[in-house]
């Protein structure tokens, strides 16, 4: 029987993640605990049939939205739609909203395949409006053999959107009493955990309905009902970082659905899940992501340290002599924070810069790579530099305008630094709000706002360069978020399907090597590519070898030989 909406909030209100497993009944392997909020709506509702309720272990055949295209009003290159899906698809006939869509057609319609979908990670990532600043990024043959659309998830960007306050303003002012990056020593750890205290309570007051419809499950059931849309028997998609457990929902609940998926840098779906381990230890630590940014940052190092100056600026000769003069630096920042570039380097607000330069290791869209934060570096250790002489030759490879282009996406909130401006797609006043109503919704996380002091420590330990300090408070938000999504999925996640593509990058700073491993390991039907160097995706650090195998995955289903190794086309120095 299919509780009541209320019944559903009360219950996403009061569960808790532990032990909370779904009976037959339920909607397949659908878990029943509840969340999600939604930013303002921003477009007009086209007409669609709703979705019929997924009711047993076989899905439902989604209903055909009409999707009437239009060129986008700022990128008339490419065409814009509104999908409408059922706010809840246990009522499809109820409230509805609506899904902001895009695409470019493919360029050679004569060997046009089909669709391509695409989900620019996060979570969060506004799809829709970014699609125009990342479609460069795949292929040409991509784009001509197949049509690339994205979309807005619900609650985000320009689809209806989980809005906490009724001004950007307000929620400006709030977040400004938090400290910049995380919180360090017993005063600005109190400072973070009562502005989100008071973020979440107003997501509580103010989210509206979407903040209980939000969940992974419910963005996969939406990206069928677009793949009915488009007109594809079977989904064709590319998924990375959070956009790969986005795939790995949508391939186990749809098994039957799917043609192909590439799944690059992962998030894989044991520990995000993970009930047991969350109620002491937050998402992005069980995933490893401050692993991941230590192993990246030491590969930087060690790289800088073994060209010289003349190839990285902040080299100290050799990369023993590079990790002591980055250490040394970060210890400066921390007794004397030091002004640049119109930005306050402290020491938190310098190691989240540092995790999100590392996200490209060769410039590629945006202002950020592993030379640019070299040379970012460099201007600091100048800047700091206890020889008053020294302080008045702040390198002009720093280039300030790019500190300041870096800083601006990536500070808003307990987010600073996971992802790159490219993958995270449009940054509007209400992204921290969209990040939040995702992972708190259906990740668990403990529920104890002072225990993310201890996990910093303990994730310090084993990433000391403060990586573990980023990831433990990114998460801590979710501490005293009250939405739960009834309907999150939590696997099996192993269903048959046809071969999935998984791509794992060896420097990863967010979604590390050995959690594309794991996400290989955990679904039914895979091959693993390994693409070495560093850097957040493969999508986003380029290989000649890894594109080819992608093509030709994408175009026939192809896999690339087992073991397969491809090198980056660049070096970082």
């Amino acid at each position: 029987m299919v509780r009541s909406a209320e019944a559903k909030r009360r219950a996403g209100r009061d569960d808790d993640f532990r032990g909370k497993c779904p009976s037959n009944s339920q909607r397949g392997t659908t878990m029943r605990v509840g969340r999600s909020r939604i930013l303002s709506a921003a477009l007009a509702f086209t007409t669609a049939v709703g979705l019929v309720a997924v009711a047993s272990s076989v899905p439902s055949v989604a209903a055909t939205p009409a999707l009437n295209w239009q060129p986008c009003a700022t990128a008339p290159d490419f065409q814009c739609a509104t999908m409408q899906v059922p706010l809840d698809y246990d009522s499809p006939n109820g409230t509805q909203i609506g899904i902001a869509v895009s695409r470019h057609l493919a360029t050679d319609p004569a060997h046009r395949i089909g669709s391509l979908v695409f989900n620019p990670g996060g979570p969060g990532g506004a799809g829709a409006s970014g699609l125009p600043h990342l479609y460069a990024l795949f292929t040409p043959a991509t784009r001509a053999r197949f049509d690339v659309v994205s979309f807005d998830p619900r609650g985000i960007g320009d689809s209806d959107q989980l809005q906490c306050f009724d001004t950007p303003e307000q929620e400006a002012a709030l977040l400004a009493q938090a400290p910049t990056g995380f919180p360090v020593g017993p005063q600005e750890t109190q400072q973070w955990i009562n502005t989100y205290a008071q973020f979440d309570q107003a997501c509580a007051q103010h989210g509206g309905p979407i903040q209980f419809h939000m969940s992974t499950a419910n963005v996969a059931r939406d990206m069928d009902r677009l793949r009915a849309g488009l007109g594809e028997n079977k989904l064709t998609y590319y998924g990375p970082s959070y956009g790969s457990y986005l795939g790995a929902t949508y391939a186990n609940m749809f098994p039957d659905r799917v043609r192909a998926i590439v799944l690059d840098g992962n998030a894989p779906p044991k520990e995000w899940n993970d009930a047991q381990t969350g109620t002491v230890l937050g998402t992005f630590l069980r995933e490893g992501s401050h692993v991941g940014s230590e192993i990246a940052l030491r590969m930087m190092l060690r790289q800088c340290g073994q060209v010289g100056t003349d190839r990285c600026a902040f080299s100290a000769g050799s990369p023993q002599a590079t990790l002591a003069k980055y250490r040394a630096l970060l210890q400066r920042l921390r007794a004397n924070p030091v002004t640049f570039s119109g930005l306050s380097f402290t020491y938190a607000v310098t190691v989240l810069l540092v995790q999100g330069y590392l996200t490209v290791q060769n410039e590629i869209v945006g202002p950020v790579s592993w030379k640019d934060l070299a040379n970012l570096l460099q201007a600091l250790q100048v800047l700091t530099s206890p020889t008053p002489a020294a302080r008045t030759a702040v390198p002009a490879k720093a280039v300030p305008a790019k500190a300041k282009a870096i800083a601006a996406p990536l500070l808003p909130g307990p987010l600073s630094g996971r992802l790159s401006p490219a993958l995270s797609g449009s940054f509007g006043p209400q992204l921290l709000e969209g990040q939040l109503g995702v992972y708190c919704s259906e990740s668990p996380n403990p529920r104890d706002p002072n225990s993310y002091s201890l996990q910093a420590r303990i994730g310090d330990l084993v990433a000391p360069d403060g990586f573990g300090s980023v990831w433990a408070w990114v998460a801590e938000p979710c501490a005293q978020w009250q939405a739960r999504d009834a309907d999150r999925y939590t696997g099996p996640f192993n269903k048959p399907t046809v071969p999935l593509l998984v791509i794992g990058t060896v420097g990863d700073p967010s979604t590390p090597y050995f959690a594309s491993v794991e996400m290989a390991q955990e679904l039914a039907n895979t091959r693993l590519l390994t693409e070495t160097g560093g850097g957040h995706t493969a999508l986003l650090n380029k290989s000649d070898c890894a594109d080819g195998y992608i093509d030709s995955y994408l175009a026939t289903g192809a896999l690339p030989p087992v073991g397969t190794v491809c090198a980056q086309n660049q070096q970082p120095f």
